[in-house]
This record gives C-alpha cells, sequence and structure tokens, in this order.
C-alpha cells in the first residue's frame, strides 16, 4: 500500500476482531480539527480473504496475510512500521499460548530497530490481584496482565534506537450487553439473567477503548511507560437494567442465578475454554474460566478499582451506559456480532437459546 509521506504507518495485530476493527476506524478518521488523519494502518489478519478483512481493505488498509503465532510474518509485516496495537486472542490459542507469542511480538518489535511505540491491549491480572487465590483463576484475563507484567520492566524511551511502550488494562466490553438480552420485539421484557447483583462492575465502550489507542499514539509524551488503567462507566446489572428502561421506555428485569445454575444456560460448558486446546489435555475448560471470572468481577470494584475521575478528566467524551446506549439506539435485541467469533459462529462459548427463552 502507498501512503502519504506524511502518515505513520501502524500494525494492528487482532485487526479484525472487536477491538481492532474499532481501534482502525479511530486511527483512520479525521482529527479533530477536521484534517486528514496522520495514521495509516497495517492489519495482520489469518484469512484475507475473510469480509471484515475485505472490509479494511476497502478503506485502504494495508491487509496482509498472518497469524500472530508466526513470527515470522509478525517481524514482515512490522516493517516500515511506527508503533503497534497488539491483542493477542487467547480463546483461539490457551494461555501458554498467548503469553509466548505475546513476549515474542514485543522482542520482535525492539528486532527491527525502528518501530517506535507499542501499545499491548492488556486486561487485570485477576489471580494476582485476588491475591493468588484459585477462584479468580481467570485465563484469559491473567495471561494479559503476565504479558503486562513482562513489559513493565523493559527498558522504554523516545529516543533514536528506543522504543516506548504503553499498556491499556480494561474490562468487560461494554458493547457485550448486547449477549443477554431478550429481543424486545418477541418478549414482553428485556432480561439481563448475569450471577451479579448489586456490585458494580467496570465496563469499556469499544469506541472508548479505541479513543485510547489514538490518544496513546498522538501523545507518547504522556503515554510512554504507562499502563492506563481504564473504563467507561461502573454500574451493577440492577441498575443497567433501571438505565435500560429510562434510555427505551421497554420494561426490564434482573435476574441474578448462581454460577452454577447460570450455565445450565451456557451449551457444553465442560469443553476446553480455547479452541487450539483438546479434552484431556489438563486444559481450563468454559466452566472453570467463567466460574472465576465471575467471582472476579462480583469482587472487582474492591480488588481492582478504576479511578474514573481521572479517565474522564484525561477523556470527557466517555461514554456513560446510557450515553452508549443511545449512541448505538440498541433497543435491547440480543446481538452476538461483536466478537468476531460470535458472528461466524466459531466461538466455544455458546448459550443454549431454547432455555434462555425459557427463563
Amino acid at each position: 500500500m502507498s501512503t502519504s509521506s506524511e502518515k505513520k504507518l501502524i500494525l494492528v495485530i487482532g485487526a479484525t476482531g472487536a477491538q481492532g476493527l474499532k481501534v482502525i476506524e479511530a486511527l483512520l478518521k479525521p482529527s479533530e480539527s477536521g484534517a486528514p488523519s496522520p495514521w495509516a494502518v497495517r492489519a495482520l489478519t489469518r484469512n484475507v480473504a475473510g469480509n471484515r478483512a475485505q472490509a479494511l481493505a476497502k478503506q485502504g488498509v494495508d491487509v496482509v496475510q498472518g497469524s500472530f503465532l508466526d513470527f515470522d510474518a509478525v517481524l514482515a509485516a512490522m516493517k516500515g512500521v511506527y508503533g503497534a496495537f497488539v491483542n493477542t486472542d487467547g480463546f483461539t490459542v490457551g494461555e501458554q499460548r498467548e503469553i509466548y507469542a505475546a513476549i515474542r511480538i514485543f522482542e520482535s518489535a525492539k528486532q527491527t530497530g525502528t518501530l517506535k511505540h507499542f501499545i499491548w491491549s492488556g486486561g487485570p491480572y485477576s489471580l494476582k490481584l485476588g491475591g493468588y487465590d484459585p477462584k479468580y483463576k481467570v485465563d484469559h484475563n491473567d495471561a494479559k496482565g503476565r504479558v503486562a507484567d513482562f513489559i513493565r520492566v523493559q527498558p522504554c524511551g523516545t529516543g533514536e534506537g528506543e522504543m516506548a511502550w504503553t499498556i491499556l488494562t480494561f474490562g468487560i466490553y461494554m458493547d457485550m450487553l448486547k449477549f443477554g438480552r431478550r429481543t424486545p420485539a418477541r418478549m414482553a421484557r428485556a432480561c439481563s439473567s448475569i450471577p451479579l447483583g448489586e456490585d458494580p462492575v467496570a465496563l469499556i465502550a469499544l469506541d472508548d477503548l479505541a479513543w485510547w489507542v489514538r490518544y496513546s499514539f498522538e501523545n507518547i509524551d504522556k503515554s510512554a511507560g504507562q499502563d492506563f488503567t481504564i473504563a467507561s462507566d461502573e454500574v451493577s446489572f440492577p441498575t443497567f437494567m433501571k438505565q435500560f428502561t429510562a434510555v427505551t421506555g421497554k420494561p426490564a428485569v434482573h435476574i441474578q442465578p448462581t454460577p452454577e445454575a447460570w450455565f445450565e444456560i451456557v451449551d457444553n460448558p465442560d469443553q476446553p475454554v480455547a479452541r487450539m486446546n483438546s479434552m484431556g489435555d489438563g486444559t481450563t475448560t468454559v466452566r472453570q474460566n467463567f466460574t472465576a471470572w465471575w467471582h472476579w468481577w462480583h469482587d472487582s470494584a474492591k480488588l481492582w478499582p478504576v479511578d474514573m475521575k481521572w479517565v474522564r478528566s484525561v477523556h470527557p467524551g466517555t461514554l456513560s451506559v446510557e450515553d452508549w446506549m443511545r449512541k448505538i439506539q440498541w433497543d435491547g435485541s440480543l446481538d452476538l456480532s461483536t466478537l468476531k467469533s460470535g458472528e461466524v459462529g466459531e466461538g466455544r462459548f455458546k448459550f443454549d437459546m431454547d432455555k434462555v427463552r425459557a427463563l
């Protein structure tokens, strides 16, 4: 792809996933002044012929073939790149492969000698934050957190021959609230069936995450060497249902099952949580991983506080849950397309919709 000499090239790893698409959208859009974006994007994807990859190519993105487990392909994709936003997919490759791959990707970025800014898409290291209590052992959280621990002790600089790094640590996508509702067009009320009660949960709108990525690239003097703990809003699920009614005018109810009862609506919860793992290899199952996940989010407000006052001081346009619902004009419809695995039907984590409708 030929790019204007004024534009700096950003490699996005995980480009066709939920985060990657929003990050690319944010990087390509004009600046707040109305000036053209100073960024161009290269997207690494396993399937350049996929619908999402083809849509990116039509936007002028340089789409290149490769897996983040193929380190030769990763290194080749880094040629001529100013920065990289890296989001690895533990639900595909598993916790151990993800940790190793992320470290090798960081090392590859350093190896180039020219890549100036590495941004890691992180998550709360729930096992560590919970005092290594195994009830908080969440594979997809802990892999991100272990990699962040590795990055924090690496050199960071913006001078000649140096590379800066930034970590963005965040929790549940606000956009995933669309996963658990009944469709008002078919049901008398919207319903949230989540094993959480009045405890607030830190949610991140993907639009806000993308804002932080561009902010970090454009303000390297402020973001270099930083681990930004970010969220869009903190809300309990009963409160969310009240907000849903306030925004849509539709009745809504929150049901709080136990984690054990919640798994009754999950299809095949005792298979491995990572798609590349097999039964019988000692891998974590969907049930084990998400039981710990519910325990973590139940206690996360005290174990992993987010300074929302600071977040909003840096990003005044941060979306509340109500802002987000209005922005996307959401009516409560069930929508699994946020995650690529949900869109193409690859995900191990699926609901038995007959049981969901019977709630």
